[in-house]
Formats: structure tokens, sequence, C-alpha cells
């Protein structure tokens, strides 16, 4: 009677490690442009059902980065493709129209819809009462009042009361201007 032992080895296990990898590089790719939403998506499910390392690599094959040399190359390219957007904005930020900071005083200044507002925006996107600007410590100072639309200056939205200066961009729902102080009088 002969006995044959027959021993299977089994591929180890792979590694969260080996797979956090794979889908860091994966997202990394996604976020670069390098692959569709519809690619990305398939070789996510792909590597959560890998079984081998080899098909894990196979996966990132054409998206490891070729090192220092890759990435600046990446950065540059971002830089000058990013460069008209940049021209475009600046262009437009210069034809804003130019809203002029009142003269000190200790009351607010309320901007919005409503009649009895100093500063009265006819738009609907601006609240009734959507924003007020005040002067304290010799600084200009805009808050938002609960707006629907949002207040913002220089593109990012206000959240609380911000310090604002002569040439800041200043957008009440859609309707945006150029902070503008104005002009000193000559010496009587």
């Amino acid at each position: 009677m002969t006995s044959s032992f027959e021993f299977h080895t089994y591929p180890a296990r792979l590694s969260d490690a080996q797979r956090d990898r794979v889908l860091g590089v994966l997202r990394e790719g996604a976020a670069q442009g390098k692959l569709s939403h519809d690619t990305f998506m398939r070789r996510m499910e792909l590597a959560l059902t890998a079984n081998r390392s080899e098909e894990l690599e196979a996966l990132t094959a054409d998206l490891d980065s070729g090192g220092r040399w890759s990435r600046q190359l990446m950065r540059f390219v971002g830089g000058v493709s990013g460069f008209p957007g940049r021209v475009r904005r600046a262009w437009w930020a210069e034809r804003l129209p130019k809203l002029l900071l009142p003269a000190p005083s200790p009351y607010p200044l309320l901007i919005g819809r409503d009649p009895g507002n100093g500063l009265r925006l006819s738009h609907e996107t601006v609240s009734r009462t959507h924003a007020e600007l005040t002067v304290h410590g010799g600084r200009w100072l805009l808050r938002d009042l609960g707006s629907t639309n949002g207040t913002c200056v220089n593109g990012q939205r206000v959240t609380g009361t911000v310090s604002v200066r002569e040439g800041d961009q200043v957008s009440f729902g859609t309707m945006a201007f150029r902070l503008s102080a104005p002009a000193l009088r000559p010496p009587v």
C-alpha cells in the first residue's frame, strides 16, 4: 500500500496594507485625471476582490509615478494649464463696478434689498438685510446677516465678521463689486 501525500500550498493572503497602498495610488490617479470615473470605480472593485499581489500590481502598473522628475513635470503642466483661468479672473476682477466705502460712521451700513438699508441692491439674489459694513479701530469689517445666497470676500464665503480693505472683491448674492476708498480732498 503506497500512500501519497499531496501538499497544497495556497498563495499568501493579501495584507490590508497592500490593498491600502493600491487604493491610495488609484485615488491619486483619479485626482490627477489619469483615470476616468468608471475606470477608477472598476479598478477599486478589482482591488477589493483581488486574491494575489500580481493582480494588485496590474491595477496600478500604468499609474506609478516616475519619481521626482515626473512630479515636477506634472506640477509645471498644471501651472501652465491654469494660467488662462488666472488671467480671465484678473481681467474680470478689474472690470467689476466699484463700491465706494462710505465715510466712517458710528452706525453700521446695512446692505440689502430693503428700502431702509443704507445701500440698497435690487437683485433677486440679495436678501432684504443681507450684510453690514462697520468701522472699528480704523478697519472696515463686513458681516453677513444670515443671507440666503451668502456674502463673499475675494472668492471666500464670509462666516462671521471679516476685515475688508480697498481693492477687495465683495459679492452679495451674485452682485459683485471691488471696494474703493474715497479720494482724499486736497487741503484748502
